[in-house]
């Protein structure tokens, strides 16, 4: 069994003192058998009053120790600052928004045996009143078949998400996250594509986060939107781990790319209007995403498969 662990929770307008308190649980029952564990826990720029106020009660806590930073670091930057504050030799990273999904959440993690990075995956926490009106949920139950460990396990680096994944801090300080990724989206994808690059292995098991907690249609669909942004910023260094990358530049025909950026323009605010209203499509979702992405920029050209 691993002893040393280092558990860290980027936080931004989250109150996540439900998800500490199993943490903090776990730990303690744990404790007899020699885990010595520590929660890390950072605020990432958060404004929210109430939750800022929740999260600092956590100070106080046994095995917490909270931070909070006024200025908004990034999602990559805040990441790596979690990893430089730890002193154990195991680092589980977890978002702030999630649900553990039992009670041997952490021994799962620390008699896994995995000896590098090791991913537990994501659910969701199933409420059919939800199908088809939240977008968020709509879309990860329909995706969910493809997040587990199995799936995961056939595309090991394309499949990393930050979202639930331990790591030794060695290879964590000496790989950190890119932060030139700013804003939402896709700096977890590079990391599992420098992870392979350096021949550092990942071992995904099944020990998944639980989403609960779902955004609106609105801001899921604005965090889409900032999301394609990204992957176009990064999109070289992104090329062969994005499947829609791989779609655009498969599109060789200047008219098909003509036709749906003029699809687009012509319909994209109806498109949106959909996806932000009570019964978005998943179908629209994906032409809006496609449209979006390809409008971006009118000079984006395709780069051939070598």
């Amino acid at each position: 069994m691993k002893k040393e662990l280092s558990i860290l929770i980027p936080i931004y307008n989250y109150d996540c003192t439900e998800m500490v308190k199993d943490l903090c649980r776990q730990i303690e029952l744990l404790e007899p058998e020699g885990v010595c564990a520590k929660i890390v826990m950072a605020e990432d720029g958060s404004d929210y009053e109430e939750a800022l106020t929740a999260n600092a009660a956590m100070a106080t806590w046994p095995y917490c120790h909270y931070i909070r930073r006024k200025q908004n670091a990034g999602r990559a930057a805040i990441r790596n600052f979690l990893a430089q504050q730890s002193n154990r030799q195991w680092l589980l990273f977890l978002d702030c928004d999630m649900q553990l999904p039992g009670d041997d959440f952490l021994r799962n993690y620390l008699t896994s045996e995995g000896e590098e990075v090791i991913d537990g995956g994501f659910g969701v926490k199933e409420n059919p009143s939800m199908q088809g009106r939240n977008l968020r949920y709509t879309y990860e139950m329909k995706a969910l078949p493809h997040h587990s460990q199995q799936q995961r396990s056939l595309n090991p680096y394309r499949s990393f998400r930050t979202t639930n994944f331990m790591i030794r801090r060695d290879i964590m300080l000496s790989h950190p996250f890119d932060e030139r990724f700013l804003h939402y989206g896709y700096e977890d994808v590079l990391f599992g594509k420098e992870l392979k690059k350096n021949g550092i292995g990942i071992c995904h098991i099944n020990n998944p986060m639980m989403l609960v907690d779902l955004e609106s249609n609105s801001v899921f669909t604005a965090k889409t939107e900032e999301a394609m942004r990204t992957l176009h910023q990064f999109r070289n260094d992104l090329r062969g781990y994005s499947h829609m990358l791989t779609y655009v530049d498969g599109i060789h025909l200047g008219i098909v790319r003509w036709a749906i950026r003029l699809w687009h323009h012509l319909f994209g605010k109806l498109e949106r209007r959909n996806l932000c209203g009570r019964k978005p499509s998943l179908k629209v979702f994906g032409i809006y995403k496609l449209g979006y992405f390809m409008t971006l920029k009118d000079n984006y050209q395709p780069t051939k498969a070598s």
